[in-house]
């Protein structure tokens, strides 16, 4: 039987890929905002286009801290449960 952490140390266990399909209500969400980035970029020019492109990058960034620290802060709640249902309340 594979030990589940170990697997995780040496790679075997990529978070980020366990879930690689997109709901077709996210691919439509997607397409939209591919679409109305697409649209506005076509529209905006000189200073302007490099400043929602810059905006854009800083958006990714933020979405990519943010979905990170939801992922810790969900794994962080698994272990408690866990924690509580093995641990906490083996005293009977």
């Amino acid at each position: 039987m594979s030990n589940i952490i170990e697997d995780f140390y040496y790679g075997n266990i990529e978070p980020q890929e366990v879930n690689t399909e997109l709901t077709a209500k996210l691919k439509k969400k997607l397409s939209n905002l591919v679409e109305n980035k697409e649209q506005l970029t076509a529209r905006l020019n000189g200073e302007d286009k490099e400043l929602f492109q810059n905006y854009v990058s800083a958006y990714v960034e933020f979405s990519t801290t943010n979905n990170a620290d939801s992922f810790i802060s969900g794994f962080r709640l698994g272990a408690k449960f866990i924690y509580d249902t093995f641990v906490k309340n083996t005293k009977g």
